[in-house]
């Protein structure tokens, strides 16, 4: 259950904001929604020399996937660098994941959670989930359950399935809160029900070891806590 999904979470896909930079910008857009990479590239590139965040953003995502220029590691966190310095939040995240796997720069676990949790302040769900798996498994920081379990509900309560699974583990566990089978069951249920396998395998497992009663508390939560949006379970 201690696995970390870090590495599996990297936002690869474009910003598209609805907010106009002017016709270069729109026409790299329209190219890149259109497959026609290179001539993204082309259009954003000056705007990114100019200090455009998004421009650079994207650029940092076309030069890590190889879309309309060469794959290039390097060229992916210079540019995710320059938008995560103005604020640019997915920039700031994905900065700190190249960061954890060491792509393009060296493996650094400090800077990557100096990145996440840039990110992760800024409301972004993937950032709060891996800074608690940072904090869980004292990945660049100390080991701190009790911040793990904050980051990870912070997550939770956008929906982001892996924080749910690993929040729930940590109530199982009686990691950073306490021992709560009731809670671990729910929020299991929770991620079960949207997709994810170890949660139904680990919600089936732990339910041998309640009551029925327990077991119906958890499930009433649980439906309560979709009502709810996962906000306040």
């Amino acid at each position: 259950m201690k696995k970390s999904l870090l590495a599996q979470l990297f936002l690869l896909i474009l910003l598209v904001s609805p907010m106009s930079f002017g016709a270069d910008f729109q026409k790299g857009l329209s190219a890149a929604e259109n497959g026609d990479f290179a001539t993204a590239v082309k259009e954003f590139t000056p705007l990114a020399e100019q200090g455009n965040a998004t421009a650079q953003y994207n650029l940092g995502v076309m030069y890590e996937k190889g879309l309309g220029v060469p794959q290039d590691d390097e060229a992916a966190v210079k540019w995710y660098r320059l938008a995560a310095e103005q604020g640019h939040v997915d920039a700031q995240y994905n900065l700190g994941v190249m960061y954890s796997n060491g792509r393009g720069v060296r493996q650094d676990a400090k800077a990557a959670v100096k990145w996440l949790r840039l990110a992760a302040e800024q409301g972004l769900a993937f950032a709060q989930y891996n800074l608690g798996v940072m904090y869980r498994d004292g990945q660049g920081v100390l080991q701190d359950y009790k911040a793990a379990v904050k980051w990870f509900r912070l997550a939770a309560e956008q929906g982001n399935v892996p924080a749910q699974y690993n929040l729930g583990a940590m109530y199982a566990n009686g990691q950073g809160v306490l021992q709560d089978n009731i809670y671990a069951h729910m929020l299991w249920n929770i991620a079960a029900s949207l997709g994810n396998d170890p949660a139904s395998k680990y919600r089936e497992i732990l339910a041998k070891r309640m009551t029925p009663t327990d077991i119906s508390a958890a499930q009433k939560l649980a439906r309560e806590c979709v009502a709810k949006n996962y906000k306040g379970c």
